[in-house]
C-alpha cells in the first residue's frame, strides 16, 4: 500500500509499505476519504512545535471514511463492504496515535476492533464525503457540548472553518435560537451565509455594534449595549478573541475555545468574578458527540456538501495540504482514493 509519511515541516514522503493483515480479533479497513484538517495545514507549515499531536516519520491523517475489507476469524461486529468512522483515538490501539491514524495512507489495521469503539458504522442516509467531516465535526459538537447550551440561547462563534461551523450547526441542533459566524476570509463566510447563519467580517466591521444589530442587546457588567448573546466560541485559537469575550461578553455567558493556543493569556479575574462568566477549553470530542454528528448528518437540514471545496490524489497529498492552507479560497479540502463500490452512496 501507497503510505503517507510526515518528515518534517513542508516535507512529506509517500511510500510503500506492506498491506496489514488481520489478526483473529483485527479488522483492515481501506478509506475512501481523508480529510486535510488544520493541525495537518499547521504541522505542514511550521513543523511540530504547534501544540498538534502529529509526529515526524509518522503515517498521519486522522480524518477519515473507510470499508472494511478484511476481518480477523473471531470478528462479530463488522463484516467485508461495511463503511466505517474510524475513531481515531482509539483507531490504532494507540491513543498517542490519534494525530496519527494513518488517514493518508490507503489501508489501516484496526487491532482488537470493536463496535462503536475504534469504529462506528456509518448510516447508509449519509453521503460518503459529507462522512469524511464526522471527525471535525465531532471536534466541533464537543465544543457546543461543552458551552452547555440552552434552547433559546444565542451565541457568537468565531472561526468559519470546518470546525467553527460545525459547532455552529451543532449549537443551531441542540436548540439555540440564533448563531453568528465571524471571521476574515468572505469565501468563508459566505459559505456560512449559505448555511443559514449570520455573519460577521471583522476585517472589515465592528463585532460589537454589528452583533447588536443581529442578537440585539442585553445587561452587562458595565451597562447595557452588550451583545445578547450567551454563547461565544473560538474555533481560531487567539488571545484577542478571548479578550473580546472579556470585553463583550454580557452576564451569565459562557466562553468556549476549541481552537488551538499554546499561549499564556491574561484575565482580568475581575471581569469574570462579578459579569458571572466562564471559560473553559474543549479538546477532541466523545463517544456521544459521534452519535450526535450522524444524528445531524441524517437529519439533511444543513446542505454539508457546501463545505467541501477541493479534492486531490494521495499522489498530491502536499498539494492539497497547500490548497486548504488558503483559508480565501479553500475550507473543507478532501484525499479522494477513487475507490469504487455498490454498496453505499460515494
Amino acid at each position: 500500500m501507497k503510505a503517507a509519511i510526515y518528515k518534517g515541516q513542508k516535507n512529506i514522503d509517500i511510500v510503500n509499505m506492506p498491506t496489514p493483515t488481520p489478526g483473529d480479533f483485527d479488522v483492515v479497513i481501506q478509506n475512501l476519504y481523508a480529510g486535510i484538517c488544520g493541525s495537518d495545514v499547521a504541522v505542514y507549515n511550521h513543523g511540530t512545535e504547534t501544540g498538534h499531536k502529529v509526529g515526524e516519520n509518522h503515517e498521519f491523517g486522522h480524518e477519515a471514511v473507510s470499508q472494511v475489507v478484511s476481518v480477523g476469524r473471531k470478528v462479530t461486529d463488522f463484516k467485508v463492504g461495511d463503511r466505517v468512522f474510524p475513531y481515531p483515538l482509539y483507531a490504532r490501539g494507540d491513543t498517542s496515535r490519534a494525530g496519527s491514524m494513518g488517514a493518508f495512507s490507503e489501508y489501516i489495521l484496526v487491532p482488537n476492533a470493536k463496535l462503536n469503539r475504534e469504529l462506528y458504522l456509518i448510516p447508509q442516509e449519509i453521503e460518503t464525503r459529507t462522512a469524511t467531516m464526522i471527525e471535525p465535526f465531532t471536534v466541533g459538537t464537543c465544543a457546543a457540548r461543552h458551552a452547555h447550551p440552552i434552547a433559546g440561547d444565542q451565541a457568537i462563534v468565531y472561526g468559519a472553518g470546518t470546525i467553527g461551523l460545525a459547532a455552529a450547526i451543532a449549537l443551531k441542533h441542540f436548540g439555540v435560537k440564533k448563531v453568528v459566524l465571524v471571521d476574515r476570509s468572505e469565501f468563508r463566510l459566505q459559505i456560512a451565509q449559505q448555511l443559514g447563519f449570520e455573519i460577521i467580517n471583522n476585517s472589515q466591521q465592528h463585532v460589537h455594534e454589528r452583533a447588536t444589530e443581529i442578537l440585539g442587546t442585553t445587561q452587562g457588567l458595565h451597562g447595557t449595549d452588550y451583545p445578547n448573546a450567551n454563547i461565544f466560541i473560538d474555533a481560531v485559537g487567539r488571545n484577542d478573541i478571548l479578550q473580546e469575550f472579556i470585553d463583550l461578553g454580557p452576564i451569565d455567558s459562557r466562553f468556549v475555545t476549541v481552537g488551538i493556543n499554546n499561549s499564556n493569556p491574561t484575565l482580568d479575574m475581575l471581569e469574570l468574578i462579578y459579569g458571572s462568566k466562564s471559560v473553559g477549553g474543549s479538546g477532541g470530542y466523545r463517544p456521544e458527540d459521534v452519535k450526535t454528528v450522524m444524528a445531524i448528518m441524517k437529519g439533511h437540514q444543513f446542505n454539508l456538501p457546501l463545505m467541501i471545496t477541493g479534492e486531490f490524489d494521495q499522489n498530491n497529498l502536499e498539494e492539497a495540504i497547500q490548497d486548504a492552507t488558503d483559508v480565501n479560497h479553500a475550507l473543507k479540502v478532501l484525499i479522494n482514493y477513487h475507490v469504487q463500490s455498490n454498496n453505499y452512496n460515494v
